[in-house]
């Protein structure tokens, strides 16, 4: 009896370590084995197809599956289809990538100027520059419109168009110069000069906002021509002549 039982673990061990060089050999194989575009999954968005995803990265496919660093990868496709998030991990079973996309929300129609060429798109709400092509297509009618995007007035746009949720008026421009010179129209206000200081772009919002409730008391939008914020200190206010 004792001896039955020996050779029957004896039996299992063998199948069990039959079982796992087979495995073991199977994966190393698997993980050797080159990933093509057509081993790509995508979930999160029907936006982007395998192609953008293999034209806006470094990585040459077909390439080993081992030799792809999801975390360069992810960084690539982040920045250049100006994703709000990705994921990107390496399968066996099935075998290939499967990657989890997360797009970001348009908040304003946009125009950047690049090699002396205008490119059109969208910012959402961080001031990140959407291009129109790599933006989802169910978009509601936007309010705003942004000129002159650049990579450096990140910062000071999100603040901006955040500010719209906080405050009462409603901005229908934001326009950054060739200089860097920034002005925003505001629907009864009209255009605002806020100049080139990013630092002072709060201080700025709150009086835009007090000014607007203040002339919308004295019924007095209609004699205005232009504001300057450039110094908030010394507000200057332009009105039409009678």
């Amino acid at each position: 009896m004792i001896y039955e039982n020996q050779k029957k673990f004896k039996v299992r061990s063998l199948l069990f370590l039959v079982l796992f060089l087979f495995s073991t050999t199977l994966i190393s194989l698997k993980i050797l084995k080159k990933v093509n575009v057509q081993d790509i999954r995508i979930s999160g968005s029907e936006l982007f197809s395998k192609n953008d995803l293999r034209n806006n990265s470094s990585f040459i496919f077909p390439i080993r599956l081992v030799f792809i660093n999801t975390n360069l990868l992810e960084k690539e496709l982040k920045e250049n289809l100006s994703l709000k998030n990705i994921s990107i991990s390496r399968q066996i079973f099935p075998f290939g990538l499967k990657i989890y996309i997360q797009t970001r929300i348009p908040i304003a129609y946009a125009e950047r100027i690049l090699n002396d060429e205008k490119i059109l798109g969208f910012v959402d709400k961080d001031g990140i520059f959407i291009h129109k092509k790599y933006a989802e297509q169910n978009i509601n009618n936007l309010n705003i419109q942004v000129f002159g995007w650049k990579e450096k007035y990140k910062k000071i746009l999100s603040d901006i168009l955040i500010s719209q949720d906080n405050y009462e008026f409603e901005l229908v421009k934001i326009t950054f110069s060739s200089n860097g010179f920034l002005t925003v129209e505001e629907k009864d206000l009209k255009t605002i000069s806020l100049g080139f200081n990013q630092n002072l772009i709060n201080y700025q919002l709150k009086i835009i906002n007090n000014l607007k409730n203040e002339f919308k008391e004295k019924n007095f939008f209609e004699k205005l021509d232009n504001i300057d914020l450039s110094n908030p200190k010394k507000p200057k206010i332009k009105v039409f002549k009678p």
